[in-house]
């Protein structure tokens, strides 16, 4: 596997995150069927597709990675799908987590 299919898969797992969470935030607290069962299978597939690209990346730039992704997916899923705030305080910091994984990106090919 080159470093392209694994940054893909590890790109995936974190997309997947995003879904996990917003249909965590669904499931009032696990107690309706559908959202608990996709958050639970989309976790599972999330963990998955991260523990393939960890064998090509580093751990500690792939789970950093798979966490910013995640992170800065669900605060746009929770302001896009769920009316949660967005300040430009908060628009600022999902920049730097944006760039934080970029950079890990970038960094993680040259170091």
């Amino acid at each position: 596997m080159n470093g392209i299919v694994a940054w893909s898969l590890l790109v995936g797992a974190g997309l997947l995150e995003i879904v996990w969470a917003s249909a965590l935030k669904r499931s009032a607290g696990m107690s309706l069927f559908w959202p608990s069962a996709l958050a639970v299978v989309t976790a599972a597939l999330s963990f998955a597709l991260l523990a393939v690209a960890l064998r090509h990346i580093p751990v500690g730039t792939g789970y950093a990675a798979w966490v910013g992704i995640g992170a800065a997916g669900v605060m746009v899923a929770g302001f896009v799908l769920f009316g949660e705030a967005l300040s430009i305080a908060k628009m600022a910091c999902l920049c730097l987590i944006i760039c934080g994984v970029a950079g890990l990106k970038i960094f993680g090919e040259a170091g």
